[in-house]
């Protein structure tokens, strides 16, 4: 069997796997960000942080609920690793430096889980567990009630209330994120990852040479780091790393956990407003985002040129041979339309398409299917920007699922949008322009620049990957790509909660003859044309001197 044709029967065993988890899990989300019923533990944790569960909340309750939480979680996670050293099951290891320590809490907070440091030599077990394992659950969580709120604002009407941040988070986590991730992380087990407290250990003493290896509770971690689309890894290899993914089959599962969630979410919408059809327009529009993005890879990165790629059956650098080009292409266009930014490859390795690709992925706002909730808020938003400009065309007040969408809803919608490339693009012309970060740039050229670009991305997008070849652990990046994750996760949530708002609080209007239907297949194309649009007027000047420039050179 040829690789190509062992690749899109990887692509199709994926789809058929989502979509068998599609409806079950869809219809069950629903019903627990639905439930007026409280459990056990659930009653306990309110009890503790002193919530009431039952109190609905306004726009600005809400984010205000959401930006406390992150806040309080950037401050515990800072001093965990300040005072790692002083802490049991260190590893021997010394506290993190102060920059390193805010950027790794403003990266997990973020759920971008950017890694500037080598997690094997630096994070202990008390760190990785207490602190990193603990932030991939809640802010998964986070990201899911913020996009609920929003499918909320769209359901309700004469009133501005979008349920109770608290409820929606310990829901999320109790019910949803924890139940799949421990079954998840049994598979992990069971296909070879490793999951124990050992210590530092060296393997090879009768190899000529010695290597020192972790142990850790990595299935377990790694399971959550897939399933909230987090990223951040036990090893500096990530998932190239056989303790976080031995073999082929705990790859496509890998993929299997980013994917899933955020495309469920989709019938959760659809569930939630009363229209199964709303939620098949949406996930439409990312499947064909996705499944075109895959093939695109894995054509870019099978092409022949030359003995060497002949020989290896493709662009090879970079990649493991256990999972080859097509479940690299695979996993590298899932963890970059998401935000999860685990790789189980190098995509600065990646032919110069190929790395603008990721790059690309993620400039999209990671919409096809995007992170755990985020993908489905910014979707939405996209959805409302289309909705906008088919009323423009015809000369009629644009709606959208019975809201009017007006001069204020645009207004939010326009914020979010430009929220994100502002902060990439800003970063990286000062990045560009200052002569001492250009010094950790590994390359030179139209590389050296992906290089720097990939990194405000990721960071800005909340992906987290990187482009291997950039030393980011420097006071400036560790300084500025934390505050760009900060900003590039929450200021977003702020117009998202307040388009939320805004929708709640409107009488539904009838449909009529003349109201655009959302449902149908005209739509899922003009929101298509819409993201590419938008996307391809922000990024391409950018995008045409990094890996274009490369791509066409090569």
């Amino acid at each position: 069997m040829s690789p190509q044709i062992a690749g899109l029967l990887q692509l199709t065993a994926m789809i058929v796997a989502l979509g068998l988890a599609y409806r079950p899990l869809g219809d069950y989300m629903a019903k627990v960000y639905s439930s007026e019923k409280h459990y056990k533990p659930e009653k306990w944790i309110y009890r503790i942080i002193g919530v009431n569960p039952s109190t609905e909340m306004r726009w600005p309750a809400y984010l205000r609920g959401v930006l406390a939480f992150s806040a309080v979680s950037v401050l515990f996670l800072y001093l965990m690793q300040r005072l790692q050293g002083s802490l049991p099951g260190s590893l021997g290891f010394s506290s993190i430096d102060p920059d390193q320590a805010f950027n790794t809490a403003a990266s997990f907070v973020a759920n971008t889980n950017w890694q500037s440091y080598s997690g094997e030599q630096a994070m202990g077990h008390v760190v990785q567990t207490g602190g990193l394992a603990v932030q991939n659950f809640v802010s998964a969580a986070v990201g899911m009630a913020v996009a609920v709120a929003l499918v909320r604002g769209f359901a309700r009407s004469r009133t501005g209330e979008l349920g109770n941040f608290w409820s929606d988070l310990v829901r999320g986590t109790v019910r949803i994120l924890i139940p799949i991730a421990v079954l998840g992380a049994l598979v992990l087990v069971a296909c070879g990852a490793i999951q124990n407290f050992a210590g530092i250990h060296e393997v090879g003493q009768f190899t000529g040479g010695t290597q020192q290896w972790n142990g850790g509770a990595v299935a377990s971690q790694e399971a959550i780091k897939e399933l909230g689309t987090n990223g951040g890894g036990y090893f500096n290899a990530n998932s190239a790393h056989p303790f976080e993914n031995p073999n082929g089959l705990s790859n496509l599962f890998e993929i299997f956990l980013i994917l899933v969630i955020p495309f469920a979410l989709t019938r959760t919408f659809g569930r939630m407003v009363g229209s199964l059809k709303q939620g098949y327009a949406i996930l439409g529009t990312m499947a064909v985002i996705w499944i075109g993005f895959t093939l695109l890879m894995m054509w870019t990165e099978f092409a022949h040129r030359g003995p060497a790629f002949d020989i290896a059956g493709g662009a090879m650098e970079g990649k493991e041979n256990r999972f080859g080009i097509a479940g690299s292409s695979l996993f590298a266009v899932a963890t970059t339309l998401t935000s999860t930014g685990a790789v189980n490859s190098f995509h600065s390795s990646y032919t110069g398409f190929g790395g603008g690709i990721t790059m690309l992925g993620m400039q999209l706002g990671e919409i096809a299917p995007g992170g755990v909730g985020s993908g489905l808020y910014g979707m939405l938003v996209m959805a409302v920007v289309a909705v906008f400009i088919a009323g423009l065309m015809v000369g009629r007040t644009p709606e959208y699922l019975g809201k009017k969408i007006g001069t204020r809803q645009i207004k939010f919608a326009a914020c979010y949008i430009l929220i994100t490339p502002s902060l990439v693009l800003g970063f990286t012309a000062v990045a560009m322009a200052l002569p001492t970060p250009g010094n950790s740039m590994t390359n030179t050229g139209a590389h050296g620049f992906s290089e720097i670009l990939y990194a405000y991305t990721s960071g800005a997008n909340n992906n987290g990957s990187a482009f291997a070849g950039l030393n980011a652990d420097t006071q400036w990046f560790n300084t500025t790509v934390g505050l760009a994750m900060l900003l590039g996760r929450f200021l977003p949530m702020v117009f998202v909660l307040a388009l939320a708002g805004s929708l709640a609080e409107q009488k539904p209007v009838p449909e009529t003859v003349g109201t655009l239907r959302t449902d149908k297949a005209l739509f899922v194309g003009l929101l298509l044309g819409t993201i590419l649009i938008i996307t391809g007027l922000t990024y391409f000047p950018a995008l045409a001197l990094g890996p274009l420039a490369e791509g066409l050179a090569s």
